[in-house]
């Protein structure tokens, strides 16, 4: 069967580069950090003793080069699980599949992608300051309506879980992260379990001038215990990052600067300093 890959599917700039990331394969490192903010690149990248690429397209802005030695790229995403889903096709599409003949390789490579981002609490014991590596995600968004996912029993009744804390008329995904990541990089950091929503007030509970329709998510949501897994945090893009991983073959965790506690109401003073010691973390350990 021809497994080609047409034109419309694939979009491939005139310079060779893929459409959105604006990249070629020789741009990208095995080792990825990725960021939410296009100007948290450079928050990564002014730790590199090298830098020898710098793309920039839309949200989406790469810089590639060595820290101590070992070669990183750091990328921007901009928000959501949306971003989460073109992103990821795309950094599949530069290392496992041929661009000039537009067909999959037969040897698959697998990267190990590292989110680092800000996130809010939604348990008392995790105070703003705190350093988060997330063991599942579990998304409210509706990504996973669209793809043919693989679950384990684990990970669908957490989701039922969470469907019935909600009423919600479909069940949320959850997917598990890396474990190899996860030994790797989280040394130190509170272990806890993601919620990825699609959007940061209503689906949040945060209400501005219109009411959220589930206006006590945060105490429904942080209440849930099943089989000693309870949610800790919110954020807008973990378990997009873990169901794409998954599908495409690569290795992917995220890690969390708890920036706030919507528990206590608690803001940190300094929430870029939080940021910037995960970032060096991150360094350090990958």
């Amino acid at each position: 069967m021809d497994n080609f890959i047409p034109e419309s599917e694939l979009i491939i700039n005139p310079d060779g580069s893929i459409y959105h990331l604006n990249l070629k394969p020789e741009h990208l490192a095995s080792s990825i950090i990725t960021v939410g903010d296009p100007e948290r690149v450079t928050a990564v990248s002014r730790y590199f003793d090298e830098i020898e690429i710098q793309v920039s397209r839309r949200e989406f802005v790469t810089h590639t080069g060595y820290y101590k030695g070992k070669r990183l790229s750091v990328i921007s995403t901009g928000m959501g699980t949306d971003n989460i889903e073109i992103f990821m096709n795309e950094l599949d599409a530069l290392v496992n599949v041929d661009l000039h003949t537009r067909r999959p390789k037969q040897a698959h490579t697998s990267l190990q992608i590292v989110r680092v981002g800000t996130s809010g609490s939604m348990q008392p014991d995790i105070p703003a300051g705190s350093l988060l590596a997330s063991v599942y995600g579990i998304g409210l968004d509706s990504l996973m309506q669209f793809y043919s996912g693989e679950y384990s029993e684990h990970e669908i009744a957490v989701g039922n879980a969470v469907q019935k804390a909600l009423s919600l008329p479909y069940r949320p995904y959850c997917m598990k992260g890396s474990d190899l990541l996860l030994k790797k990089l989280g040394n130190g950091l509170f272990h806890g379990n993601t919620v990825t929503c699609p959007g940061f007030y209503a689906p949040q509970g945060r209400m501005v001038r219109i009411k959220p329709a589930i206006p006590d998510i945060i105490e429904r949501l942080s209440q849930i215990e099943f089989r000693d897994l309870a949610l800790t945090n919110f954020e807008m893009e973990t378990a997009g990052y873990y169901a794409m991983g998954r599908l495409l073959g690569h290795e992917v965790l995220s890690l969390n600067a708890i920036v706030a506690n919507r528990v206590t109401k608690d803001f940190a003073a300094e929430p870029g300093e939080i940021v910037d010691r995960l970032i060096l973390h991150t360094l350090e350990a990958i």
